[in-house]
């Protein structure tokens, strides 16, 4: 259905703007009609260069339209007036796009949670619940502000995973673009000139390496290709899923970082939630999806189905053999003091402090042994070209 943007007056002569999906200009001024909005101008969507357009929205620009969201109703400002001030004030084309069919949406009589929910790929289930519930229950405002510190935080995580991250992947892509630029250009010259001579078998090695990527580069990089495709394609199936979150826990040195930003995830998704007036099961339904890991989510899921049953979250996360037997005592602590929703939440603030300590040290490991692993690539490759090289000077001698 095509969408048009409309600009109106009410009976008091006020401006309305707005987003309206309908099948013709006349659909959108019957129903402009029938909310005793006097049409000004109707125009397609597409007639407004690049509005539908733009890069994707990022995390951190929803967070941060969250917190004015918040700042807006906190200060008196009606609803609609604030989506549209939301709408003018966003710096992302899309972001705006899908601010003015929220509003839209909530002028036609649709909550905020409703409307939003519309959008599952900027607001997720996580926002869209915890928006309901502060709706709900006439906290919007809290539950805005504290959606807008959430992602916040989970974006400064995801933000020092990956700052740590750019050394070892810089190194690789250097130490590898050098080693297959000595194997494709030098290499051969040396095999010319060592033509008559007895090669042992690291030269052969070597050699043998360096024609196969000169004659043979479309064929090794297509196979590559192909080989990643086909991994790719198993890890986004549900038994490959399972697989990959299996092999993820079990990495030396990262398995046990990725493992501690699951339960970082989970703990404070699930406590932003129940703060926020979330039942539990579905507070457990969606801060499942959050860890990102395949394993976790399942532990998590048979944790629910006990929760359900009316049994205690603890026991089963325990049993589950994921969760250090510190953070169960203290979720069991929560519990049983009915504070379950702020011990998620200091555990999840441990555990982030924690878990960039790990990172920082798995990282400052990478970074040697990456080193040590280019210096023997480098090292074989001068052994290939100097050993012959030298018995060849010893038999001159």
């Amino acid at each position: 259905m095509p969408a048009f943007e409309y600009i109106a007056k009410d009976a008091a002569g006020i401006e309305r703007t707005g987003v309206m999906q309908a099948e013709s200009e006349s659909a959108v001024m019957r129903t402009l009609d029938q909310r005793a909005l006097f049409p000004v101008s109707i125009k397609p969507q597409q007639a407004q260069a690049g509005r539908g357009s733009g890069r994707r929205v990022k995390g951190r620009e929803v967070g941060i339209a969250y917190g004015q969201l918040a700042d807006l109703l906190h200060a008196g400002v009606p609803m609609l007036r604030a989506l549209e001030i939301l709408a003018r004030a966003a710096v992302n084309p899309r972001l705006a796009r899908l601010i003015d069919e929220v509003r839209e949406s909530v002028s036609s009589g649709e909550t905020l949670a409703d409307a939003m929910a519309g959008h599952p790929k900027v607001f997720t289930e996580l926002h869209v619940a915890m928006i309901r519930a502060g709706e709900h229950a006439g906290f919007l405002e809290d539950v805005l502000t504290n959606l807008a510190g959430f992602m916040e935080r989970q974006d400064e995580l995801r933000s020092k995973v990956r700052g740590a991250m750019i050394y070892p992947i810089v190194l690789a892509v250097i130490g590898t673009f050098v080693v297959n630029t000595i194997l494709i250009f030098l290499v051969p010259k040396f095999k010319d000139f060592l033509a008559d001579q007895p090669l042992p078998l690291p030269s052969e090695v070597l050699f043998a390496l360096s024609e196969a990527l000169r004659t043979q580069a479309p064929l090794i990089f297509g196979s590559l290709t192909v080989v990643v495709l086909l991994i790719v394609g198993y890890i986004r199936s549900e038994a490959g899923r399972d697989l990959w979150g299996r092999i993820q826990l079990r990495i030396p040195l990262a398995g046990k970082a990725i493992r501690m930003v699951a339960i970082t995830r989970f703990c404070r998704v699930l406590g932003t939630m129940l703060t926020n007036g979330v039942p539990i099961i579905q507070a457990l339904e969606v801060s499942k999806d959050a860890t990102g890991n395949e394993i976790m989510s399942e532990a998590i899921d048979s944790a629910a189905e006990n929760v359900r049953a009316g049994e205690a979250l603890a026991e089963p996360l325990q049993r589950s053999g994921l969760f250090p037997i510190e953070i169960v005592e203290m979720i069991a602590v929560g519990e049983e003091s009915n504070q379950l929703e702020k011990v998620l939440i200091q555990v999840a603030d441990t555990v982030e402090r924690r878990t960039a300590r790990q990172v920082d040290t798995a990282v400052r490991l990478i970074e040697p042994l990456m080193l040590v692993f280019m210096a023997g690539a480098v090292g074989f490759i001068a052994v290939g070209l100097l050993y012959p090289m030298m018995s060849m000077a010893q038999s001159l001698g």
